[in-house]
């Protein structure tokens, strides 16, 4: 296979079979992954295809998995969990931080944990609470984790396998209400760095930063900004942890304006970081404050006040043009 438009889910899908045709050490595990597929079907067919011991359905017990993933690791295996949804994590963010994300450190870098866990995140999917949550601050925090996002198809197949391959554990958060947008793949490419940002358009007037959801939101912004002689950069971040503040920083200081944009909450997330790091590096070159657009600082609503809670074009494009009223 070599180029094709497919969608998210699928590319997912396609990127571990790719993984696990090519290492027999490479396990995927979670609940319902085996032969329901999933429940957004992403590891459908992967069962019937290598089996129990490769693709294994575990028990309703998230702390269960990641800790049955860690020794896994630890024998030189290379599992993949999926946590069925974002809001599920929680049981198991004591394996994550307390023993996947410390072992490497803990044993002087003797030991690694090439652990990926898959969540899909973020709302858009009409759910309730714990089914639509972005928690990835939580864990772009965490020293020893590092985070990522895809935005579309082709990065979606790229940093799985990139992820899969890394000897270090990474916390995948695929964007869910994504799952069915298709875009090109092209299997034969060579891919960007899995940390490097990625210039999604390219413009002169304001940088827009995303990631994950929020990217084709960003492009949305972009092009009706356009229509109103607005030149609207929009750089997708692909990783939240690290941060190719490189990357961010280039395009600052050409249009001098920054949005970060997000579906997570703004209180203490990934934009104010990203808005302290450019701040302190480029403070002559801003000729506005950064700004950022996010979820409130409250429990994920019901599904029926979601898209209210949720960053629309309209606070995109608000944030647009307060910053560059300045």
């Amino acid at each position: 296979m070599a180029a094709s438009k497919m969608p998210i889910a699928k590319a997912i899908n396609e990127s571990l079979r790719k993984a696990m045709e090519n290492d027999p050490k490479v396990l995927i595990m979670g609940e319902d992954v085996g032969r329901l597929g999933g429940v957004f079907r992403v590891t459908d067919g992967l069962h019937k295809d290598f089996g129990d011991g490769r693709v294994i359905d575990t028990p309703l017990a998230e702390s269960g998995i990641v800790g049955t993933a860690i020794g896994l690791a630890l024998r030189g295996y290379r599992p993949v969990v999926e946590i069925q949804f974002d809001g599920f994590v929680f049981p198991a963010y004591d394996q994550i931080v307390t023993q996947l994300a410390k072992m490497h450190a803990r044993a002087l870098g003797k030991i690694k944990l090439p652990v990926v866990i898959r969540i899909p995140y973020g709302g858009g999917i009409g759910a309730v609470e714990h089914h639509s949550e972005s928690p990835e601050a939580l864990f772009a925090h965490v020293a020893g984790l590092k985070v990522v996002s895809p935005s579309n198809s082709s990065d979606a197949y790229w940093m799985m396998q990139q992820a899969i391959q890394s000897d270090d554990p990474i916390i995948f958060f695929e964007p869910k209400r994504r799952y069915w947008d298709k875009s090109d793949v092209d299997t034969d490419a060579i891919p960007a760095p899995l940390h490097k940002a990625r210039i999604a358009r390219e413009g002169s007037d304001l940088t827009l930063v995303a990631y994950g959801p929020m990217v084709k939101v960003c492009l949305e912004a972009a092009a009706a900004a356009q229509e109103e002689g607005k030149s609207l950069e929009v750089v997708d971040l692909r990783s939240m942890s690290p941060i190719d503040f490189d990357t961010i920083q280039t395009s600052v200081e050409k249009t001098r304006h920054l949005v970060v944009v997000h579906e997570a909450p703004v209180f203490l997330g990934t934009g104010a970081e990203i808005a302290a790091r450019i701040t302190e590096r480029s403070f002559y070159h801003l000729e506005a404050p950064v700004l950022r657009v996010g979820g409130y600082h409250t429990p994920y609503p019901p599904a029926r006040l979601e898209e209210e809670y949720l960053p629309g074009l309209d606070r995109v494009l608000d944030a647009v043009d307060r910053s560059l009223a300045y």
